[in-house]
């Protein structure tokens, strides 16, 4: 049984009871048995374990976790201090630089965004280490799909930044109309720069703000500093 420890655990405890959820379980006990799966298995729901629902300010979807060693730990497009910073992630830092101002950190760890309000959600929450998409379409996306319509039903504004066109797929869910919707082009460097621009840090806070909400500081603290 998954335990959050926090107001998630009511609002998905049907969830994990749903024959699709059962057979994924069942497909993951196999796949983390069989070899090597990121993010380790207790790490798998670390978004909604440091973003309670009520909390969530801003969700960051994005697509499946990175594929190497030492990285994924269970939030989207974050990786663990000592990992060298990926090419998509290093885009972010570029845009939030020009956009806001922050200094580019040493490390690649989103944990403080996280704190403050920040749902750093994949769609898909497993991978088999060194196959990008070896979990698709096998439940994963159900239950993100699942996550999203809970946080669309929230009365308080929150902020959707869709990037790339995983994330935007899912936008289809986000109907209420006090949400803000951002959409842009993956950050990966596959994407030509397209993603330069959106300036998506900067709207995001003019949002909140307009809404009497606390900005994020999205300046992220260097690795010994409480990161």
């Amino acid at each position: 049984m998954v335990h959050l420890q926090n107001d998630w655990d009511a609002l998905l405890a049907e969830e994990f009871t749903k024959d699709y959820y059962l057979a994924l379980r069942a497909f993951l006990k196999n796949a983390y048995g069989r070899g090597k799966v990121y993010p380790p298995m207790y790490d798998i729901f670390n978004a909604l374990k440091l973003t309670s629902y009520n909390q969530v300010k801003v969700v960051v979807v994005g697509q499946d976790p990175y594929i190497n060693p030492g990285e994924a730990h269970g939030l989207a497009f974050s990786v663990l201090p000592e990992a060298k910073v990926p090419p998509s992630l290093a885009n972010i830092f570029k845009e939030l630089a020009a956009d806001v101002g922050c200094s580019i950190p040493n490390h690649g760890h989103l944990v403080h965004w996280a704190q403050q309000g920040v749902l750093l959600l994949n769609n898909v929450l497993t991978v088999d280490a060194g196959r990008s998409r070896s979990h698709a379409n096998k439940g994963w996306e159900k239950f993100t799909d699942a996550v999203l319509q809970r946080l669309n039903d929230r009365v308080d504004p929150i902020v959707f930044l869709l990037w790339g066109k995983d994330a935007q797929a899912k936008g289809k869910l986000i109907t209420a109309p006090q949400h803000l919707i951002l959409s842009a082009a993956h950050p990966s460097p596959l994407a030509g720069g397209r993603f330069f621009g959106c300036k998506h840090f900067s709207k995001t806070n003019d949002f909140l703000i307009k809404c009497g909400q606390t900005p994020i500081d999205w300046a992220i603290p260097e690795a010994g500093g409480g990161a």
